[in-house]
């Protein structure tokens, strides 16, 4: 594989990056000439990804442990000695459930994953980021900020995390550590096939998912990867920004009320 120059001597850690979202973006930063190490708690996944990319390292990690993560990052520094980006991508979004079918316990488990895992990785990473001038990715998403129907736990954690890359902005400015993040939309991964699968007509579910952009279409991980790589390497002058990466599905007034044959606020946005 060919690489880049636009991070090039770079190094990466990408959460959750052995499928979807974040293969997408780890093959982006691979591509772009950056050492990028591949945070999953999946081995198999994480594993096979690293073979495929010269210029990745798989480490095994759950983003809810905190000694997974300490680890992450103690062998991302001792391999490569330095730490440039950090990129928060590891979460979950469960199948749709109303108000009264969530429980206490799975919106814990959720903020655990979605919320604290960032959280925790962030903390522990600032210290290597100062020395850098680095800069911190969150990804969030869309219906952190418009919401989404029987959601409530996923939109709750999603908004929280583009509330806490705000914050961070300000606080890490003063070391020169830029902190934002991307709200992705309906993007194509295997998640978002495993939740139409878990509705009673997944034909629907996706076509429905596919009509919510104005562009016809459903962006692909490759495309977050594109907007990554540009907020690590390009973005010099932006921090605590949402960078909207969804095709428009948050345009235009339209009908969304039950009455509607097809309620527009109930579309699937991992």
């Amino acid at each position: 594989m060919a690489t880049g120059t636009r991070y090039a001597g770079k190094v990466v850690i990408v959460t959750g990056g052995g499928r979807g979202i974040g293969a997408g973006i780890v093959r982006a930063f691979v591509e772009s000439g950056a050492q990028v190490v591949i945070c999953d708690k999946d081995g198999s996944t994480g594993r096979t990804l690293e073979q495929e990319l010269p210029g990745s390292v798989f480490v095994l990690c759950d983003v809810t442990q905190e000694d997974d993560v300490k680890t992450l990052v103690s062998e991302t520094i001792r391999r490569f000695g330095r730490l440039d980006c950090v990129v928060n991508n590891a979460g979950s979004h469960p199948p749709p459930q109303w108000p009264e079918e969530t429980s206490i316990q799975g919106f814990r488990q959720l903020l655990e994953l979605n919320l604290l895992g960032m959280y925790t990785l962030t903390k522990l990473a600032l210290p290597h980021l100062r020395k850098s001038r680095g800069n911190v990715i969150n990804i969030s998403s869309l219906v952190g900020a418009i919401g989404q129907s029987q959601a409530v736990p996923y939109v709750a954690t999603k908004g929280a995390v583009t509330a806490m890359t705000k914050a961070l902005a300000l606080d890490e400015s003063q070391y020169g550590v830029r902190v934002n993040c991307i709200s992705p939309g309906n993007i194509w991964t295997p998640l978002w096939e495993e939740l139409a699968a878990s509705t009673p007509d997944p034909t629907a579910k996706i076509r429905e998912g596919t009509l919510a952009q104005p562009l016809g279409r459903m962006g692909q991980p490759a495309e977050v990867g594109a907007a990554a790589v540009f907020l690590a390497s390009e973005a010099s002058f932006c921090t605590g920004i949402e960078l909207l990466v969804t095709g428009g599905a948050e345009l235009g007034f339209g009908c969304k009320a039950v009455q509607c044959s097809v309620p527009a606020g109930a579309s699937v946005i991992p």
